[in-house]
Parts: structure tokens; sequence; C-alpha cells
């Protein structure tokens, strides 16, 4: 997993980049202009944050997430190399923001506002998300942010626990999505049946949605 984002008029010339989520313990290490983040317990890398990244990957016109080519992570796998860490970054092309269909809506065992669904996603993948969105059925079409997935708010999504229930993603709302003239209250998009269960979501074809 491969998460990066660049915001040069806040952060300057500096690239983000995640790779596991945070750790209770959290050390770093600096080499160049490579910060590595990691937890001290298990040496496991948690993300890099890279100074002056324009110098590696030549200018960058982007601003919030960048998704980088295999080209440009070689790129920084040779730049870390040659400050002595170890060239560990993967690139990931995969789409996050999937078009699911929601199996099954089930009573969470601990709580009597959120539902256990089985949503169906890409390759015929079931994930098991916790929900809470009021609308929440089953046999209905939504958006589901994949593990791996960053928010338009800039949120992460990673593998989380609600109420000790496990759930591997979120169905998102339209408001979430900072889709135009999506309610500005909790609850589910649901999405017109010409959606086709497993693709990419279409955030160019959304922008009409509530037109």
């Amino acid at each position: 997993m491969l998460i990066s984002s660049y915001n040069q008029k806040a952060l300057g010339d500096v690239m983000i980049i995640y790779v596991a989520p945070d750790a209770e313990e959290q050390d770093v290490v600096t080499k160049g202009n490579f910060t590595r983040i990691f937890d001290p317990k298990t040496d496991t890398t948690l993300g890099y944050n890279v100074a002056h990244v324009s110098s590696i990957l030549g200018a960058i016109d982007q601003n919030g997430q960048v998704f980088l080519s295999e080209d440009q992570v070689a790129q920084l796998n040779e730049a870390l190399a040659a400050v002595g860490f170890k060239p560990e970054l993967k690139a990931d092309l995969s789409s996050k923001f999937i078009v699911g269909y929601v199996e099954s809506a089930e009573p969470h065992p601990k709580s009597d506002h959120l539902l256990v669904t089985k949503t169906r996603v890409q390759d015929g993948k079931t994930l098991q998300i916790v929900s809470g969105s009021p609308n929440m059925q089953a046999d209905i079409k939504v958006v589901v942010a994949e593990i791996g997935a960053m928010m338009p708010d800039g949120e992460i999504i990673w593998p989380g626990k609600l109420r000790g229930v496990e759930s591997d993603g979120m169905i998102s709302s339209g408001r979430e999505l900072k889709i135009p003239g999506a309610p500005d209250r909790p609850g589910a998009l649901i999405l017109p049946d010409d959606y086709e269960v497993g693709t990419p979501f279409d955030f160019n074809k959304a922008q009409t949605l509530f037109s």
C-alpha cells in the first residue's frame, strides 16, 4: 500500500507518504531528504516525509493526493537507497473508490444504530463493513472507500473495528465524497442502477447526481 499527498502552499516542497496505519508508539530517523516514520517495537515503516521532493520527481502541479506511477516510485526507491534506507516503496495503482453492492445488512451485536454489512466490490470480493448510515439496507448500490483510500478531506481509510466488530472499508455519503449538491446530513450515497458493481467510482460522472 502506498498513499502520497502534496501541499506546497501549506508544507512547502514536501511529499507525505503513508504505507501503514499509525502505531501506538512512533519514532523517526532522517537521512538526506527522507524522514522515516516507524514503529520502534517492530521496526515497521509507517511512512516517509520527503523534503525537496521536486529534486527527485520534478515539478509537482497537484495539490492533495498524488497518484505515483511505477516510474516515480522507482525514482523514490533509488533515492532512498542512495541515502541508506531500504528501497521498500511499492507502487499501488488500484482504484480505492469502488461501486459496491450491499448484499446484507444485519444489526450490530453491541449497537442499536450500527449495521454490519456484507458488501460486494471488485473481483467478486465481499467486504464486511460496519455502517451507521440511517438509510443503510440490503440490495442497494453504494460507493465503497476501500482500505488505502484517501477521502477528499484527507482522511485515510484503514482496517478498523466499530464496537468490537471488524470493518474493512467505509460506505460513503455524497457529502463525504464532496459531490456538488449532496445533502448535508448523514446517509449513504445510493447509486442509480446504471452504475456497475465492481467498477471504479467515476467522480466526474457523479458531479450531476444531485443536479
